[in-house]
């Protein structure tokens, strides 16, 4: 299945608020950036610590500085912490997974004694209604970049062998992050969704509509080509009970625990795609045929809400805070 590789190198302008956050943005970092914020201040730890968001812009003498790193090891903004002076001036040195943390180790040498382990966290999804029964509905809710020039080329192949029993439904766009600018790569492939009648482009909507659309979609279909320290989006998706198709990715195996349909993870695009489309027709077929089991996915629902529950996540940030 020959694929055209997207570049989306383009610079952005917008910079970093003194939190390390983006001003416009509603990504998965700034909506954990307000919730720990909110968690500070009604326990009344704001003139006490401070909590830095991957990209260092200020630190407050006369408070806990914490750093929690949302992004890659590589990350141009994560260099400084190669050097143990630069490490030093933090209290804690936070990650969102094992296996974030572990490249940080062993690429920039952070030790195990400055860290500590802070994963994401959401508000679990409520079902209460059945999912459609109709036609099977995938969903891909994540910025373009992690895997929608595979996913689309598989998916219109897909419709060829079920038609109307399947639909797409895709909510992607960098303005998430106020970069809309970021999107013009991606405007074809954009085009592509909406002209194809299985297909729906959503552009970007708010999290709580997300979340709705999950409570109605079967698969998460997640061709992942970005590296991926946590995945609130996997999260959220077996939240709302969906299956996850995915590569054995980054932290793709640690945030779903061994309950996604996954896959070895390839480099080259276009054996990815012919992996991850055979596996996505098997998924479907599956649940098409009624041979998908319902109670894996209660379980998985189950072990995501208690790990990842922000009712868990803020006790652990109010202990972590308080021993410092």
């Amino acid at each position: 299945m020959p694929l055209n590789v997207i570049d989306d190198t383009q610079k952005v302008s917008l910079g970093p608020t003194s939190d390390g956050t983006y001003a416009k943005a509603n990504g998965g970092t700034e909506m954990m950036a307000a919730r720990i914020n909110t968690i500070i201040e009604e326990n009344g730890l704001s003139d006490s610590v401070r909590v830095i968001h991957s990209r260092v812009r200020h630190l407050d003498d006369n408070k806990k500085n914490i750093l929690l790193c949302h992004d890659l090891w590589n990350d141009p903004e994560a260099g400084h912490l190669k050097d143990p002076v630069s490490r030093g001036r933090f209290d804690k040195i936070a990650f969102v997974s094992n296996q974030q943390f572990q490249t940080y180790h062993m690429g920039l040498g952070v030790p195990y004694s400055d860290s500590v382990i802070m994963r994401n966290a959401i508000d679990p999804i409520e079902l209460t209604e059945p999912k459609p029964v109709d036609r099977v509905n995938l969903i891909y809710h994540t910025t373009p970049h992690r895997g929608l020039e595979l996913l689309v080329p598989c998916m219109e192949e897909l419709a060829k062998v079920h038609g109307d029993n399947i639909h797409l439904d895709v909510y992607s766009s960098f303005a998430a992050y106020g970069w809309v600018e970021r999107d013009a790569p991606y405007q074809g492939l954009f085009e592509r969704i909406k002209a194809h009648p299985q297909m729906t482009y959503h552009g970007y909507q708010p999290n709580h509509i997300v979340r709705e659309a999950l409570k109605k979609a079967h698969i998460f279909a997640y061709p992942n080509i970005w590296p991926e320290t946590s995945c609130i989006a996997a999260i959220e998706a077996m939240s709302a009970g969906c299956e996850i198709v995915c590569p054995n990715y980054y932290a793709l195996p640690e945030t779903t625990a061994g309950f996604a349909t996954m896959y070895q993870f390839t480099e080259d695009n276009n054996e990815h795609a012919n992996v991850f489309v055979n596996e996505l027709n098997a998924t479907i077929s599956h649940r098409i045929n009624g041979n998908h089991v319902p109670e894996k996915l209660e379980f998985a629902k189950q072990y995501i809400d208690q790990l990842y529950s922000w009712d868990l996540r803020e006790q652990e940030w109010l202990r972590f805070i308080r021993a410092l």
